[in-house]
């Protein structure tokens, strides 16, 4: 049954609105991420070492993540690159996509392992300090943020979805991982 209403018009036009509206939105904020640069973890240190501000570097830095890519060098990697067929695992795309994730988007910061950028996104876009003081308009300039646990858990299983065997309990690693704001 269609709509004869004399309002139709109206509420189609209203629609196609809303959905260019969000799709120049979108477009806007992928603009902001594909124009920003990577910029490396130490350059978050600047802030996000201090206590104060949270600490999320000191959390980084005592995590796995942060020795991802010197992992691959480890005896302990010999067997699983070899179920892979992986001559030599620093050096293979099917190793360095989840140890080394910026291996072909920002081969300078490889050796991060998995940095902050890595989650959040390239940092050139929102690391100033004036932008990163109000977290829409760091959002707006390339920042990622996650909100519900379910879309952090989804971008973990990318790489921890039973890698190499080993289970992953996504709520024991979080407690390890999680970095929140301080409180106000």
């Amino acid at each position: 049954m269609s709509d004869l209403s004399p309002n139709r018009g109206k509420k189609v036009k209203t629609k196609w609105l809303v959905s260019l509206a969000a799709a120049l939105i979108f477009a806007a904020g992928l603009a902001a991420t594909q124009s920003s640069t990577y910029i490396g973890s130490k350059k978050c240190s600047l802030c996000h070492k201090n206590e104060n501000l949270g600490g999320q570097y000191r959390i980084w830095e005592s995590t796995k993540h942060s020795k991802s890519l010197v992992s691959l060098s480890s005896p302990a990697a010999a067997e699983p690159a070899e179920a892979m067929s992986v001559a030599y695992p620093t050096e293979d795309p099917k190793c360095l996509y989840c140890h080394g994730p910026l291996f072909d988007k920002a081969p300078d910061f490889i050796t991060e392992g998995v940095n902050c950028e890595v989650c959040h996104g390239p940092g050139s876009g929102y690391a100033k300090l004036s932008i990163m003081k109000n977290r829409e308009e760091a959002a707006k300039n390339g920042l990622i943020l996650y909100g519900p646990q379910d879309k952090i858990k989804a971008l973990c299983l990318a790489c921890h979805d039973n890698p190499h065997g080993k289970p992953f309990d996504f709520a024991a690693a979080w407690e390890t991982m999680k970095h929140p704001l301080p409180k106000k």
